[in-house]
């Protein structure tokens, strides 16, 4: 069988025929890969780099990495986070003709972790719920979306930074099944099958030493059901409110933006005797304040750090002379905002030097000035001003960590 690739972009091709296709994965020469952490995988996995950008690449039989590829492909469309699909590679031979198994490529996402490099430190139990938080969010997001993931687990998960918490990502989709709607029994099953993964990979940990003493692998294992129950609870409960009291259904629908849900579809009933309003949500999907600073400003960032690049912009707007709210002669929002992005936020992260980023990009980085400039504020006890916090942030505080730095991925696009 010839050498076939299938792939989502036109230009991947002609970029991935240059790879060493009649090597085996694990004897690739280092010059086509880049260094940098895995988490553990039942497959073999390289990082390598195609023209300019980074791919993971992943051998598996045939009929898994297809379909692997096509699931991918879904939740790329539903807008869940996971890593991006690429192509498959299949009819793959070595030098004397014997088969290779075919790979599935994936774009690797820049700025992640596996979360066994996050624990060469050992991570504090605050960071660990921050963690927990992600990933029961995920879960939920799949969950709504109608997919099952099968092995829900730290290892098959990348962490990204966003705004001092984290964004987790699919990575693994090899035993998933995406439904129009999955069953309390089918959610309950991938929970349970979470619990005991963390716990295991946990108590992995703690038999290396990797583990913070105070850390009980079972409870943290047990701690993912209870966050999905909370959130899912708040997503999905019925709420019955007097009859007139409408604006309990609005006060409803901002506590759910404030967790970063949108509700795209709603049931609303009144009750035969006119006494009550049953409100439920029907269609709830994630990432209101991305997609209210995208709109804005065209920045496309994680939700925690659109929050806050938002409140930073709704700050900045109140100072200009010509935003005046309700007046129909006031500057449009969204030209204060791209006006706020030039002049403020790129402005901003140049100042910091770009060998001194290491894995965060623009979004992250304002948000750990500002983090700064608050924290010397408070400690002079008045506001010392933006200038002052990034000369102190880039010549005290970024040197220090970079100390112990992450590898970034090579090429990757950071302004």
């Amino acid at each position: 069988m010839a050498l076939q690739i299938s792939a989502t972009n036109p230009e991947h091709p002609a970029l991935l025929l240059e790879l060493p296709w009649q090597t085996p994965l694990e004897k690739w020469p280092k010059k086509h890969l880049v260094p940098l952490p895995r988490g553990i995988s039942r497959h073999v996995v390289r990082y390598a780099r195609a023209g300019a950008e980074v791919i993971a690449v992943k051998e598996l039989a045939e009929r898994p990495a297809l379909r692997e590829y096509g699931l991918l492909r879904d939740l790329d469309r539903l807008a869940i986070p996971a890593v991006d699909p690429l192509a498959v590679v299949t009819g793959r031979t070595d030098r004397t003709g014997a088969p290779l198994e075919p790979v599935l490529i994936t774009r690797h996402l820049g700025g992640s972790m596996p979360y066994r490099a996050m624990f060469e430190t050992t991570l504090r139990p605050a960071t660990m719920h921050r963690l927990m938080d992600a990933l029961a969010v995920l879960l939920v997001r799949l969950h709504l979306a109608g997919f099952a993931w099968g092995d829900c687990s730290l290892s098959n998960t990348l962490f990204r930074r966003d705004a001092g918490a984290y964004a987790a990502y699919l990575v693994d989709a090899e035993t998933g099944e995406l439904h129009a709607r999955l069953s309390d029994g089918q959610r309950e099953y991938d929970l349970d099958l979470a619990r005991v993964n963390i716990s295991g990979e946990l108590l992995d940990l703690e038999a290396s030493g990797a583990l913070h003493p105070s850390v009980d692998p079972v409870d943290f294992g047990t701690e993912i059901c209870a966050r999905y129950g909370r959130l899912w609870q708040e997503l999905t409960r019925t709420s019955v409110y007097p009859a007139g009291k409408y604006h309990y259904i609005e006060r409803r629908i901002r506590r759910l933006n404030d967790l970063g849900f949108d509700v795209a579809e709603m049931q609303i009933e009144h009750a035969s005797n006119g006494s009550t309003v049953t409100f439920v949500p029907k269609v709830v999907d994630a990432g209101h304040h991305q997609r209210q600073l995208l709109r804005l400003t065209g920045l496309d960032t994680e939700e925690n750090q659109a929050r806050r690049l938002l409140t930073d912009l709704e700050s900045w707007m109140a100072t200009q002379d010509d935003y005046a709210p309700g007046d129909p002669l006031s500057a449009r929002p969204e030209v204060l905002a791209h006006r706020w992005v030039r002049e403020v936020f790129r402005p901003t992260v140049r100042q910091v030097p770009r060998e001194l980023r290491g894995t965060m990009d623009p979004a992250e980085i304002y948000h750990e000035l500002l983090e700064h400039r608050w924290y010397l504020s408070e400690r002079a006890q008045h506001d010392i001003g933006l200038d002052t916090a990034i000369e102190h942030y880039v010549r005290d505080v970024l040197p220090q960590a970079r100390a112990t730095p992450a590898p970034a991925a090579p090429g990757q696009v950071t302004e």
